[in-house]
């Protein structure tokens, strides 16, 4: 048997069982070899009731009584009487309410979990439970816990991969032996073993590391080979004409903080390069990434290149183009905007100048990917929000050059990557920071509300509106669904109606002014106390068009206050709005916390960040480290460590990464990893002479590339 062969062939899996298998899309041995557990549970040591103690702890026992009942909406708690023969205890579940039917089985149990005072009591909370019978060996052993997969038991899981061991200990080895050797690593067959099979928790540990090592020595190796391919390749030389910049820089209306300073000087050093420019330039919420953009675009198109400009939605792009226009246009660079609403006669005309060369720099959506679009010369792309495009749409938009020649290409983010994810997943790209707000820009204020301080938010609300401003209330669901307590946007779409929406007495002109070019801002007059304040919805449900329409009327004023759902977490900018009223706070992560947070303080205003949880418990540590600070890189390495990388930009986004064992965080495992890697390609050794780590580099090369 080999691991190619189909599951069928496993001696003892017979058609049913390959039917659930292959139903769980296990369609070979060496997917279920592949198939690694996400935890253990050490039932090694089991601990009478009698003697428990607050920690973690494992028992044996059966349920005595077991019910399930709603406290409220959407929330169901399942309580079992557990008992052995030295006492009983009280163990409980939230919404998980296929226990009650688990435990009325009347079989033995081993339960694991945290056993501490809680609600008046001493019980077990959310504990595992695995029934005895189901145990290969029912005591002394470390029991893995593999994902949960729809129609698949673990016990049947791990019947079956019982079944492989004598395989798995034949697997071949992946890695360059000097560098299993020097790394003290263990052979990959025994990693598998002790990963599926351990013996002790210190084995499980050792071959996580091993495996771990490996996925990361991987990417990292895939990332440095597209570096120096990319090297290789043919590009445009872009002159850096130092005098005509500098007075571009210093006519603008707004002076350059020294972080676009040195991102600017980065990038024009870059296009003197005769290989093609791979860079990404990552700058938190409003640090000005597009100035900086179109003042690199500048340079291409004083060299006679072509821009291209893409960016996720039509309202950013207009925006964009609205923003370049007003920088480029007086220096008599023609810009365009290219989306899917431009259309007929004036769609053929704009595919015409740009085909001649007439539009300069060209702004749009997916629209520039299209067959249709021909540039006369390109030379410098910019993707905006580039995780939101995925690499085949990149390479088309490239691939629109012409002689052969790869444009210079700039990748820019508003989402803060931790260090270790820009050296594992962006290894292949130079890397430039906007740390530094514009001037004039105050940091935003960030309070935590408990439910029952609702009036007291309303109020805090209010006050803005009064003086003409802005809010955004964002929630995490589209309507109710009876089995979360995350708070409904069209529920809180109709509680915003009634408090803020009544008749309008007296409404102050709205007029539009400018903070900087291309971004507009009202400056109204205070309201009178007794206005009226337009509500608007906005979720993912809703057309392309009703989206544009309703955020383009929150940008001209026409609505006061946007209840939606995280679609804005990127959209247009909106300096007039200086509260954002995030529900459900506890359900995000930091990262999407600070982005949506990132949606008020664009202008002058003083803003504020309100997040609202879902119940009066004390405030997770994920509220408490966004309240206390606005850095949205300290908040992203925050993120990545409580989180994991699977829920952060970047790892799940970018491509189908997928990384099943390492974890991002391990800087350590990753500087080693590193120095392999840049070891293995120094040595100049043969890929062809490691099939398996051949073929998933090639793997993580295609997912890693921007080229």
């Amino acid at each position: 048997m080999n691991l190619d062969d189909e599951l069928s062939k496993i001696k003892g899996v017979g058609p049913k069982t390959a039917e659930k298998l292959a139903a769980a899309g296990f369609a070979t041995v060496g997917d279920l070899v592949e198939f690694l557990p996400r935890a253990y549970e050490d039932f090694s040591r089991v601990s009478k009731i009698s003697e428990l103690k607050p920690a973690k702890v494992t028992i044996r026992a059966r349920a005595e009584s077991v019910n399930t009942r709603p406290v409220r909406r959407g929330m169901r708690v399942t309580t079992a009487v557990m008992v052995d023969d030295s006492g009983k205890v009280q163990a409980v579940w939230f919404n998980q309410p296929y226990r009650e039917t688990q435990l009325k089985s009347g079989a033995e149990f081993f339960l694991s979990g945290e056993f501490g005072f809680r609600a008046g009591r001493y019980q077990l909370t959310s504990p595992s439970a695995e029934a005895v019978k189901d145990l290969p060996v029912q005591t002394g052993r470390i029991l893995p816990i593999y994902p949960a997969v729809k129609g698949l038991k673990p016990a049947l899981t791990r019947s079956v991969l019982g079944k492989l061991r004598p395989l798995i200990t034949m697997l071949p080895e992946t890695l360059p032996a000097q560098i299993v050797a020097r790394e003290r690593l263990m052979s990959r067959a025994d990693a598998m073993l002790g990963l599926h099979f351990p013996e002790s928790a210190e084995q499980a540990d050792a071959a996580r590391e091993r495996l771990a090592f490996e996925e990361l020595f991987e990417l990292l190796l895939a990332a440095r080979l597209n570096k120096r391919e990319n090297s290789k390749l043919s590009g445009f030389r872009i002159p850096f004409d130092q005098p005509k910049i500098k007075q571009f820089v210093g006519d603008l209306p707004f002076v350059l903080t020294g972080a676009q300073r040195r991102a600017l000087w980065d990038i024009l050093c870059d296009f003197e390069n005769p290989s093609p420019m791979n860079r990404l330039l990552q700058g938190d919420v409003g640090s000005g990434k597009t100035v900086v953009a179109g003042a690199a675009g500048f340079q291409a198109v004083l060299a006679g290149f072509q821009a291209a400009i893409m960016a996720p939605t039509e309202i950013l792009a207009s925006q964009h183009a609205d923003t370049l226009g007003r920088l480029l246009e007086p220096y008599g660079v023609n810009v365009a905007l290219l989306t899917s609403s431009v259309k007929g006669a004036a769609r053929a005309e704009l595919l015409e100048r740009i085909a001649d060369g007439t539009a300069s720099v060209v702004v749009g959506t997916h629209a520039l990917f299209q067959p249709a679009v021909k540039f006369h010369k390109l030379g410098f792309v910019v993707i905006d929000e580039q995780h939101r495009f995925g690499v085949k749409q990149r390479q088309a938009l490239l691939a629109k050059s012409h002689a052969g020649a790869m444009p210079h290409l700039l990748a820019m983010t508003a989402t803060p990557i931790p260090r270790s994810l820009q050296l594992t997943l962006f290894g292949d790209l130079d890397n430039s920071i906007l740390n530094e707000l514009p001037r004039g820009r105050q940091p935003i204020v960030t309070k935590i509300y408990s439910p029952n301080r609702r009036a007291e938010l309303y109020e805090k609300i209010r006050e803005q509106l009064t003086l003409g401003r802005q809010a955004y209330v964002i929630t995490p669901l589209i309507e109710e669904n009876g089995q979360s307590d995350k708070k409904s946007v069209e529920a809180t779409f109709k509680q915003i109606k009634r408090v803020f929406d009544r008749p309008v007495i007296a409404s102050a002109a709205k007029q539009s002014s400018e903070t900087e070019p291309g971004l507009p801002r009202r400056t109204n007059s205070p309201r009178r106390d007794k206005s009226g304040y337009a509500v608007g919805l906005l979720h993912g449900r809703q057309t392309p068009a009703e989206k544009e329409k309703v955020m383009r009327d929150f940008a001209a004023g026409k609505i006061d206050i946007l209840v939606a759902t995280t679609v804005v977490e990127v959209g247009v900018d909106v300096p007039n709005a200086s509260v954002v009223v995030i529900e459900n706070a506890d359900q995000f992560g930091l990262a999407q916390l600070h982005q949506l947070r990132g949606r008020v303080g664009r202008g002058e205003h003083q803003s504020y960040c309100f997040l609202v949880t879902s119940d009066s418990s004390a405030p997770t540590r994920r509220l408490r480290e966004i309240e206390k600070s606005g850095d949205g890189f300290y908040l992203a390495e925050v993120d990545l460590k409580l989180r994991g990388p699977g829920e952060i930009y970047g790892a799940r986004q970018h491509g189908e990464l997928n990384l099943q064992i390492a974890s991002l965080a391990d800087t350590k495992l990753i500087a080693r990893a590193a120095r392999a890697a840049d070891e293995f390609i120094a040595t100049g050794a043969d890929l062809a002479k490691y099939p398996t780590l051949d073929k998933n580099i090639q793997k993580y090369q295609r997912l890693t590339t921007l080229n």
